[in-house]
């Protein structure tokens, strides 16, 4: 009897140690994979940023659909001004500026292809609109347009991820507490770049 009373008794132990365990490690794990996650959910919504941006630098508005974006990043193009050196000139003397002014430097118009001059020429760009490490979940985004206080309409965009799905598999309570604790900081339970309700500079939440 004794003996299976020591046994028993060994059994709890480990099974309680086992919990002790578990408990301090769980919130640890979470924290590693939350992090990953959220790095490269903030990497992909720069990037969405960096090819709105330029798509608005040629059609002058932002676009909502990721279809429009892949498109314009596999099969657009930009034209850009290419400063051509006419005459040899002291830059500790004068600006570019001067010099393009004074007709040292001559500009000509030419065209880039945009993904020759954003991103990378290989970047995957097929894969741009989905959420790291969630099968299948796409960001979402969209573009408009607001007035501000002095009556000015300003094209926008916003693009974000809800951290329910970034962090989907993870610890259910964990997720909750995370959130609540970034929404008091950002005032949205996820990462989001730009906003459709004010006219910003397209900052990130977590900027």
């Amino acid at each position: 009897m004794k003996t299976a009373l020591q046994i028993i008794f060994a059994l709890v132990i480990l099974v309680l140690g086992y919990l002790l365990f578990e408990s301090i490690m769980e919130p640890i794990r979470f924290n590693r994979d939350r992090d990953v996650r959220v790095e490269a959910a903030i990497v992909k919504l720069k990037d969405i940023r960096e090819l709105q941006v330029a798509y608005r630098g040629v059609y002058n508005q932002y676009t909502g659909s990721f279809d429009t974006l892949i498109t314009f990043f596999k099969n657009d193009s930009f034209v850009i001004d290419r400063p051509i050196l006419v005459t040899e000139y002291n830059t500790d003397e004068i600006t570019e500026r001067e010099a393009i002014r004074r007709g040292l430097i001559k500009v000509e118009k030419t065209r880039i292809a945009v993904k020759d001059s954003i991103l990378t020429p290989d970047y995957p760009i097929e894969n741009i609109r989905f959420v790291p490490y969630i099968d299948n979940k796409e960001f979402q985004m969209a573009a408009g347009e607001v007035s501000t206080t002095s009556g000015v309409n300003v094209k926008v965009f916003e693009a974000f991820v809800l951290f329910e799905d970034l962090l989907r598999g993870l610890d259910e309570q964990l997720i909750i507490n995370y959130t609540e604790e970034r929404e008091k900081v950002t005032k949205f339970p996820g990462l989001k770049v730009g906003s459709l309700e004010e006219a910003t500079n397209n900052a990130g939440n977590w900027e």
